[in-house]
């Protein structure tokens, strides 16, 4: 299957430049150069993955981004930013308005593709047929692999994300405080904002299901098998 991918940058040798290394690794490639032709393209080619950039003229990324999200033809494309902006405030206001993820410039082609790999795997993976009666069902974490089963499909998690779930998982039923996440998954030398479990959890939930994270209002949570 040949994944089709909306690269959107103001910046010309960008474009080229990742378009040039995505198209040689098989993917079917478009481009746009602003917000608004962006929106007219992924309208017309329904892509699986946007690569968008921040920072633009007559559209910036947030808008774009929120704008794909109220679209219900383009409700499964995953969102990725591509933005020099790296601080947390921005990238919460990435996550905020819908994106899957968000890598800062100067962009590593080697790990922009990888990114792009293991996002259109877990496409693939949830437009598999379900689970027939008797397969595997729930969540297995193996720490020594670094990988999750979620009914019997492998899903990939970034590092954050893969430390919470194992904690929460480690003990199912068990109410996980937010001062408790705090300090095990970021540490105590670590200052993050209020929102930053918030976000981690929703990506979680997008990747394994709404209903095994139940938030314990201004507590924290706890994992149901």
């Amino acid at each position: 299957m040949s994944h089709r991918i909306l690269l959107v940058d103001d910046e010309v040798d960008i474009l080229e430049f990742v378009r040039y290394n995505l198209v040689r690794e098989g993917y079917e490639v478009y481009t746009a150069q602003n917000g608004a032709e962006a929106l007219q393209r992924a309208a017309a080619c329904r892509p699986h993955l946007i690569l968008l950039d921040m920072m633009m003229p007559v559209m910036d990324g947030v808008e774009t981004c929120r704008a794909i999200r109220r679209d219900p033809r383009l409700r499964d494309t995953m969102i990725v930013f591509l933005s020099a902006l790296g601080e947390e405030e921005q990238q919460l206001a990435g996550f905020g308005v819908g994106a899957d993820d968000y890598l800062t410039k100067p962009i590593k082609m080697k790990l922009l593709v990888s990114r792009v790999q293991a996002i259109l795997k877990r496409i693939d993976a949830d437009d598999t047929p379900a689970a027939p009666d008797g397969a595997q069902t729930g969540i297995t974490v193996d720490r020594e692999r670094h990988t999750v089963l979620c009914d019997g499909r492998e899903i990939t998690l970034p590092r954050k994300e893969f430390a919470l779930l194992e904690l929460l998982c480690a003990a199912p039923g068990r109410l996980v405080s937010r001062e408790e996440i705090y300090a095990r998954i970021w540490g105590s030398e670590v200052v993050v904002g209020d929102r930053t479990i918030d976000v981690h959890i929703r990506k979680l939930r997008q990747k394994i299901g709404e209903r095994r994270i139940v938030t314990v209002k201004g507590m924290g949570y706890k994992y149901e098998p």
